[in-house]
């Protein structure tokens, strides 16, 4: 059953408000198991060579930063940063906040216990051309313990390639025990679509937002916290990043998320806490 309107506000977090209501009434049930998947792929090569001036007005060494020393390649900036390991992510690093947003906040899922990763093989220079990620959260109260797999640069959830479940170019599925519910930004979908026809979703309470920046502006001047508050944000980056981490490792990562550390290997150390070039420690 697909929920329209599609735009419910200039906000198009709206439709995760109303999908964070369907999963907290259990219109499919208790959720053991999330699929997030996206089409874009930030995914770079060898280290650049071409030796271009730098741009007027762009003072390279503060735009390093911390980074390695090197000269300065318009491969790298202004938004090329994302396929290096020493400025960026890859997709997981760029999309995976906004996609493993809604599973978070649906979820109420918080640090992971244990992530592992495949992938292409590891170029320690530039992030993957695709990428799957298992992410397991431990149960929280009354709500299961949930498998969270993403999927980057073509890769789908099996349900997808078996055409069980519509074939979407990014997208979110929750699998509950009862049906499923795929949805993105814009739609939501219940599934099988026959078993909910004539479905009455829960009347909408999850306020909808003033917009990021008012939010944030509004907790500056002591009103509420913003939505993705430091306690929020926080952990949810540590999730997404926790992803590279276990694929440059090549090894399955334990998490202790109080102590900020690995548990069961030592390999994932140098990629938890980088080196910082001289004069750039905190």
């Amino acid at each position: 059953m697909l929920i329209t309107p599609v735009y419910e506000s200039l906000d198009f977090t709206a439709n995760y408000r109303r999908v964070v209501e369907l999963i907290e009434a259990e219109a499919i049930g208790p959720v053991k198991e999330v699929h997030v998947w996206c089409e874009r792929v930030w995914v770079g090569g060898e280290r650049l060579v071409e030796t271009p001036p730098v741009p007027a007005g762009l003072h390279w060494d503060l735009w390093l930063g911390p980074a390695s020393k090197r000269p300065y390649r318009s491969g790298y900036h202004p938004k090329a940063w994302r396929r290096w390991w020493d400025f960026g992510g890859g997709t997981l690093g760029d999309m995976g906040c906004h996609y493993t947003d809604l599973p978070f906040w649906a979820l109420k899922l918080r640090s992971p216990t244990s992530i592992e990763a495949e992938g292409p093989p590891v170029n320690p220079e530039t992030t993957p051309a695709w990428l799957i990620v298992r992410y397991q959260f431990a149960a929280r109260g009354p709500l299961p313990a949930v498998q969270l797999t993403w999927y980057n640069g073509g890769k789908v959830p099996e349900l997808v390639k078996e055409g069980k479940v519509p074939d979407w170019s990014s997208g979110v599925l929750f699998v509950g025990t009862k049906g499923m519910l795929l949805a993105d930004y814009e739609r939501r979908l219940l599934l099988p679509e026959k078993e909910y026809e004539g479905f009455q979703p829960p009347a909408p309470y999850v306020p909808d937002s003033i917009g990021h920046h008012n939010e944030w502006v509004a907790a500056c001047k002591g009103g509420a916290p913003a939505l993705c508050n430091f306690s929020y944000a926080g952990p949810l980056a540590e999730t997404v990043l926790l992803g590279n981490v276990a694929f440059r490792s090549g090894t399955r990562l334990e998490w202790d998320s109080a102590a900020c550390r690995v548990i069961n290997t030592r390999e994932a150390d140098q990629f938890i806490r980088r080196a910082y070039r001289k004069g750039w420690k905190l």
